[in-house]
């Protein structure tokens, strides 16, 4: 069962991973990708936590950074489409 999880999670992180790289366009749907991907590596953190009968406050303070890594993604997200209208990368040029 637990190796069953475990390729399960490598799946779900390969998974994140490539619509991560796949929808490099818009950051709305690369803020979601980097969402599965942490929730995936949470789900592994979890499996080795109770594989190996250890405490959960590392995962408690790994779900923290996450919820606060979302909401600074979101912030971003939120002054970028104030700022220019959309979530394309392709109108957010640099140099102007």
């Amino acid at each position: 069962m637990l190796i069953f999880c475990l390729v399960i999670s490598i799946l779900m992180y390969f998974s994140g991973l490539f619509s991560f790289c796949i929808k490099r366009k818009h950051l709305l749907l690369m803020l979601l990708s980097l969402e599965f991907i942490v929730l995936s590596l949470y789900f592994n953190l979890y499996l080795f936590l109770v594989y190996f009968n250890f405490e959960f406050y590392f995962g408690m303070i790994f779900l923290t950074m996450s919820v606060c890594e979302g909401a600074l993604g979101l912030s971003i997200l939120v002054s970028m489409i104030r700022t220019h209208g959309n979530d394309y990368f392709q109108t957010f040029n640099i140099l102007w």
